[in-house]
């Protein structure tokens, strides 16, 4: 007796990142399964008087997308702040910021992320002067698109305790004028001071935001994520916490890896916890370590100074990564190291090089270096004779570092979001956004890969486009890849029959169009486990 489809996608144009398979016309879905791909005479005869049947109209199906490096609790939990990432000036900035003020009320918190001041006309970091004159009544805090600094007022200052006496934290910068007060500017750890005094969420809120969020997800065709630890490790039991009360409480729908923050390295180990274990819907990721910081901030680690300051500054020590990565490569959890400039990169390169050399590994799943930024092509292809690594690179994040490295790196720019390269190198390259770094919307994401451009569509010609990928190179980063290197290439990541069934219709094929056009693309259908959970 054949099995009858719970619903039959036709007359689509599907491209199913399954190499042995790469075109369909139509899919049937039981259950949370794939049933079958084909021919839509094949798959409408899968049909019963029950069968949901949807007419695509031509329009293009992918497997959904998968986000490897989404802060996806950071994100939930600031839901309600300002998003400057569209933001398109300073003056601009000082306007929302005392709208926020006077809509809160005098000693309420304004706070907000995401301004990238090197693409503002007036190319100017703001301070603590700037912010006491636009909101002088309330504590402020904002944060640069990067996360590796952020400017307070005065009063922020006060609260968080930071005055001329105030030393600089263990990895962390307390900018200060030539009279030693604090210009607001806080780079790397010293951003905990503030996040220290701000006020907690409850438990029911962080669930419901993170609910919304997921919401949001859906309608950016993702439906699966990495959620990623911020340094500093207080976001780390916290996030596992609130995963498992929504797994817990069947209200998790989007498949998570969650990581955990390589401060608990000695914990995870002790309760024999390892990468991979878990189900379908929640997972423990990897453990997350900080080599350096962002070229934003200046703080990226580099092998030559920057054009407009000195080599940046390394983070965690090297060693003691290398201590934490070695005992958890023997304990079957894989490690993420988050590595920017050139000098990072290498030193991590390096050092994963002398962890492999060991011999002992029992990671199943590769362990991972996490943005490389900046790479120089010795050290890249050192990567690439590694056995046992990925990585995951944010196209994304692209798109607003073009006029930010220019101006810091001049020409050695060529060596930053070297796609093209890693990919001609064989080392697995999985696409992400780095969200709410950037925008989460993984089409933005395939645009910046494709045509290295910002979102305005500019330079006209692109930067560096001997890194430009193809779109079905970035559609790969984005679901097969994935799948792949975390282990879960048999069930995610293609439309295949047996798989999961997690697949999006989108309203352009980004295959044809004019990839100026790909950013504008919509999800229209977004189905997760085998159900519809979006549609536009």
């Amino acid at each position: 007796m054949k099995a009858n489809a719970d619903i039959i996608l036709h007359n689509g144009n599907i491209h199913t990142q399954d190499d042995g398979y790469p075109m369909a016309r139509a899919v049937a879905i039981s259950g949370n399964r794939i049933l079958s791909v084909g021919s839509d005479r094949d798959i409408l005869g899968l049909a019963s008087e029950n069968t949901q049947v949807m007419d695509l109209g031509n329009r293009l199906v992918l497997p959904g997308f998968t986000d490897t490096h989404f802060h996806f609790y950071e994100w939930a939990l600031n839901y309600d702040h300002i998003d400057f990432s569209k933001v398109l000036s300073f003056k601009e900035m000082e306007e929302i910021v005392s709208k926020k003020a006077l809509a809160l009320g005098p000693g309420n918190w304004v706070l907000g992320q995401g301004f990238n001041e090197s693409d503002w006309p007036e190319n100017k970091m703001p301070d603590r002067h700037d912010l006491d004159r636009i909101a002088p009544d309330n504590p402020v805090c904002i944060w640069r698109c990067d996360l590796h600094l952020a400017v307070a007022n005065s009063l922020g200052l006060k609260l968080a305790g930071i005055g001329p006496a105030t030393p600089d934290p263990k990895d962390g910068v307390i900018e200060k004028d030539a009279s030693g007060h604090p210009t607001g500017v806080l780079k790397e750890l010293a951003l905990n001071l503030i996040r220290n005094v701000l006020p907690k969420l409850s438990r029911k809120a962080v669930l419901e935001n993170m609910q919304k969020a997921i919401g949001d997800a859906h309608g950016l065709g993702l439906t699966s994520i990495h959620d990623i630890r911020l340094m500093g490790g207080l976001d780390g039991a916290d996030a596992l916490k609130s995963w498992q009360t929504l797994r817990q409480e069947n209200k998790l729908i989007i498949r998570c890896h969650v990581a955990l923050p390589g401060e608990m390295t000695d914990q995870a180990i002790d309760l024999g916890i390892f990468t991979g274990f878990g189900d379908d819907l929640l997972r423990i990721g990897y453990l997350k370590f900080f080599s350096d910081g962002g070229m934003g901030a200046r703080t990226g680690w580099m092998t030559q100074k920057y054009l407009d300051a000195e080599y940046g500054m390394p983070l965690t020590p090297v060693a003691v990564i290398e201590k934490a990565a070695l005992k958890a490569d023997q304990a079957g959890l894989s490690v993420m190291v988050h590595a920017v400039g050139d000098r990072a990169n290498k030193e991590i390169i390096d050092m994963f090089h002398r962890i492999e050399s060991k011999g002992k590994t029992q990671c199943t799943i590769p362990h991972r270096i996490e943005h490389v930024q900046m790479v120089l092509p010795e050290d890249l292809e050192k990567l690439s004779t590694l056995k046992n690594m990925a990585v995951s690179c944010q196209p994304n994040n692209l798109s607003l570092d073009i006029s930010m490295i220019d101006t810091c790196a001049g020409p050695r720019g060529k060596y930053a979001y070297n796609l093209k390269s890693i990919l001609k190198k064989g080392i697995p390259l999985m696409l992400s956004s780095d969200a709410p770094v950037a925008d989460p919307n993984p089409l933005a994401g395939i645009y910046s890969a494709v045509t290295r451009k910002r979102m305005d569509k500019t330079p006209e010609k692109g930067w560096y486009m001997d890194q430009a990928l193809s779109v079905e190179e970035a559609v790969r980063g984005y679901t097969i890849t994935p799948a792949l290197v975390s282990g879960t290439g048999d069930r995610l990541g293609s439309i295949s029959k047996g798989k999961l069934a997690d697949l999006i219709v989108l309203d352009q094929d980004i295959f044809k169009i004019d990839p100026d056009r790909i950013a504008d693309t919509k999800v229209d259908l977004t189905l997760f486990d085998g159900r519809i959970v979006y549609e536009r």
